[in-house]
């Protein structure tokens, strides 16, 4: 019965409707979410009384990237974090730059897709702001970040990952440069990393090198906004 019931899905799979009964299905999914959860909600913060003894890295712990290597062994002084895409004004913040802003301070929880979570203390400016330098055009729609990780051998498939304007203006929405009151480390994805604190652990892309507005997903990589979206059918939307 179960090979008959995977023949059936391979065959499902196959079809033009099934797929986008699934995006339907997901689409339906994250309205209900915001529709439960508005774009004014909070997520959870809490007290240094409970921060994680240590906060795990996830996914990659240190690129295998030459280039993102020798940023690295300068401390980080010749990065450059480019704002492009659909804005009037292309923008280039270094390190320094960001620092210079405005930040926010908040501890929140990282809940992993894998199971496990940690309470960190993060600082950095409001997304928001970066964007704002550049002024978005009316027509721009979603956020992608481009990343400096590999995710395959030889440097290949840069992570990605996106979140709609909606999450992007949202205040707890952060560029991340410190975790507990220290330089973020190359674990957890130094210099810079996004904090999307509704969402889950994949979404909060590290070791930040481009952010891209953009007013669709589906000519991007593989069409579904993110690394795992694309390759191992993760949903878009992580709301938590």
């Amino acid at each position: 019965m179960g090979v008959l019931l995977l023949a059936g899905c391979d065959r499902l799979g196959s079809t033009a409707w099934f797929p986008r009964l699934l995006n339907l299905g997901e689409s339906l999914s994250r309205q209900a979410h915001k529709a439960l959860l508005p774009r004014h909600s909070m997520a959870q913060e809490f007290t240094e009384a409970d921060l994680s003894p240590h906060f795990r890295s996830n996914g990659t712990s240190n690129p295998d990237n030459p280039a993102y290597q020798e940023l690295a062994r300068n401390g980080f002084r010749d990065w450059a974090l480019q704002v492009d895409g659909l804005v009037q004004t292309p923008t280039r913040f270094s390190l320094a730059q960001l620092r210079a802003m405005p930040a926010r301070t908040q501890i929140t929880r990282h809940d992993c897709v894998e199971g496990w979570s940690a309470i960190g203390k993060w600082k950095g400016p409001n997304l928001a702001r970066v964007l704002e330098a550049a002024h978005p055009l009316p027509e721009a729609r979603f956020v992608v970040f481009h990343c400096a990780d590999p995710m395959e051998s030889g440097g290949r498939a840069l992570y990605y990952e996106s979140i709609d304007m909606e999450d992007a203006w949202h205040p707890q929405t952060i560029l991340a440069y410190e975790l507990n009151d220290t330089p973020l480390p190359i674990a957890n994805g130094a210099p810079v990393r996004l904090r999307v604190e509704r969402q889950l652990g994949y979404k909060h892309a590290k070791y930040l090198m481009r952010i891209e507005l953009a007013s669709r997903l589906d000519d991007i990589h593989g069409g579904k906004g993110g690394y795992w979206e694309d390759s191992n059918g993760y949903q878009w939307y992580a709301g938590i």
